[in-house]
């Protein structure tokens, strides 16, 4: 009697466990981060914490910084979702664009404040540490062009897009600034945009 092969796994299941090992990394190196400073730890100490190979480190992350900003990679996915709503018209005018970014910006301040402890050990890393502010400025570049992009996608004006998407980053920056701590974030994300939207032409 043949045996039939062997079932593969499905992709849930694959992910599942790609996830597992992404998040043992990002939690390995939050940990010795907080436990010895940034300088302090290699991608070597990360992995063994994490108990993965390097190989399987770098094939989530191209460098210890990296680990540093997981958050990032989520808060994009997060926009591709939103740009999915194919229920959202184009924008007519800058303040309308800028109130359909609202929504996503403010969902971007609960995510990155989701574990407020961890988001405060970040909050300190980069200001302990200017390779990571550095990467911290690309990191919200990169949030603002896939936003110019979203309204892009929805018919909005380039020209529309590109300036409520600098906007939009602006109300996140500001909230982040404002913040004494995670807890606020989303708070100030909101006033943020509620002061903006106040405004009127003189």
């Amino acid at each position: 009697m043949t045996t039939p092969p062997a079932t593969p796994p499905s992709d849930s299941l694959v992910e599942r466990k790609q996830r597992r090992a992404r998040q043992r990394i990002v939690e390995a190196a939050d940990e010795l981060f907080a436990q010895r400073g940034f300088d302090d730890v290699s991608v070597t100490d990360i992995a063994a914490r994490a108990e993965v190979g390097r190989t399987t480190f770098f094939r989530y992350f191209g460098d210890k910084t990296e680990v540093v900003f997981a958050k990032e990679r989520a808060m994009l996915d997060a926009i591709e979702a939103a740009g999915r709503d194919t229920a959202v018209a184009a924008a007519q005018g800058v303040r309308e664009a800028i109130e359909q970014l609202r929504p996503i910006v403010v969902d971007l301040c609960e995510r990155a404040a989701e574990d407020l402890a961890a988001y405060d050990r970040r909050a300190a890393l980069l200001d302990q540490h200017v390779e990571l502010r550095a990467r911290d400025a690309l990191k919200s570049r990169q949030i603002a062009t896939r936003l110019g992009e979203l309204l892009g996608e929805r018919g909005t004006a380039e020209a529309t897009a590109v300036l409520a998407a600098q906007v939009a980053l602006g109300c996140y920056e500001t909230a982040r600034i404002r913040s004494r701590s995670g807890g606020d974030l989303v708070r100030e994300a909101h006033a943020a945009f509620d002061e903006l939207l106040a405004l009127r032409a003189g």
